[in-house]
């Protein structure tokens, strides 16, 4: 029996290690599951932990007021530490690019113990862009024993970088096994306005901002180009859950709260966000995991980023990187919306990111790594 701990402190990365988590559970002959929530990011992670049915056996619960990177990772290291020495887990998974990523696999170091790294191998090159995550990646990495690369681009990055073939394995990414938890047929929305929305059966575009390198005038231009689609397009509704941040809403707010087909409403939690997503025409964002669940459902994605770690989806076809420049979100936007033979090309494109059995494939490697399995049968082969 080995005991696996699973550490996660945001909302995407315990949509994409609840998955693991529960395919770990179910080797309860091989492992003891130990889950460590920082809550870094309290209130969403809360959403997603009621989901998916998690209660985690340790609960940092770090996240304060006005809280920086230097206090996350002050707050969180030795508190990992003193977890590692009780419990002594024979292995740490992380998931993806957050600083409780990074933290967890560097406490795990720090006690000689195995890090498995969900999602890794993704790159910008552009330790900015995304801030801070291109780094925390990059670090995990220098650290991880098991890199679990969502696909072979990512998998490619890994092995630039020196790191030793045998410990590469390409899985598809844990969020398309969420998907197919969480999407629903008839799905009833807990927001009325949003049940009422989808009732006026119009197409609807979806847009989501909050990342700090875009925050002030880059953040207001991609807002003016969503006023000025929707004054054109007043037969599309726009549905903008604003992030709570202020940063964000004082820059967002002013420039479309006054129309009256863009739809400025609170955050929503999980299910109500994909089953959203899963029923929209077009997609404007610029988060990472929204460019992995777009294409799970045939919907074109337009990026609010100058660069993104996810290539895969651009080189397919389904996301286009339209920076934060007015005039060329405009112009982008417009040719799918006008142009139905360039919108089939972008909503037919092929999913990159798997078929769901990633989770299988990493916690059957787990065990392979511990002796307590065989080969990757067919099936789970990429």
């Amino acid at each position: 029996m080995k005991k696996i701990a699973v550490i996660f402190g945001t909302r995407p990365d315990t949509i994409k290690l609840a998955t693991v988590i529960s395919e770990l559970k179910k080797e309860n002959d091989c492992f003891e599951v130990l889950t460590i929530a920082s809550a870094q990011h309290r209130q969403m992670l809360d959403q997603v932990l009621e989901v998916f049915e998690l209660k985690p056996d340790n609960d940092l619960n770090i996240m304060k007021p006005n809280q920086t990177l230097a206090s996350i990772t002050k707050d969180t290291i030795q508190e990992l530490d003193d977890i590692f020495v009780k419990e002594k887990p024979d292995m740490v998974v992380v998931q993806g690019d957050t600083t409780t990523t990074f933290l967890g696999a560097l406490a795990a170091f720090y006690r000689q113990i195995p890090v498995g790294h969900v999602e890794a191998g993704l790159r910008t090159y552009d330790k900015l862009n995304p801030f801070p995550e291109e780094v925390n990646r990059m670090l995990t990495s220098c650290i991880t024993k098991l890199h679990f690369a969502p696909t072979a681009t990512a998998k490619k990055a890994l092995i630039k970088e020196n790191n030793k073939k045998g410990d590469i394995f390409v899985t598809g990414n844990t969020v398309i096994d969420a998907l197919e938890v969480a999407v629903r047929e008839n799905f009833v929305f807990s927001v009325d306005k949003v049940n009422d929305i989808v009732a006026q059966n119009k197409r609807i575009a979806l847009v989501t901002m909050h990342r700090r390198e875009n925050w002030g005038e880059p953040m207001k231009n991609a807002a003016k180009a969503i006023k000025s689609l929707a004054v054109q397009y007043p037969d599309i509704n726009f549905i903008f859950p604003v992030h709570l941040n202020p940063v964000v809403r004082n820059a967002v707010n002013p420039i479309l709260s006054k129309l009256t087909n863009v739809f400025l409403i609170e955050p929503l939690d999980y299910l109500d966000f994909v089953n959203l997503m899963s029923r929209c025409f077009l997609i404007f964002t610029d988060s990472g995991g929204v460019q992995e669940e777009g294409p799970h459902f045939g919907i074109p994605i337009l990026v609010f980023r100058k660069v993104t770690e996810r290539p895969e989806a651009v080189k397919c076809g389904t996301v286009k990187l339209v920076g934060l420049n007015k005039s060329k979100i405009v112009k982008t936007a417009k040719n799918l919306i006008d142009n139905e033979e360039e919108y089939r090309k972008m909503a037919s494109a092929v999913n990159p990111y798997g078929d769901g059995l990633a989770s299988k494939r990493i916690v059957t490697i787990i065990k392979n790594y511990f002796g307590m399995g065989e080969e990757l049968i067919e099936e789970f082969k990429l």
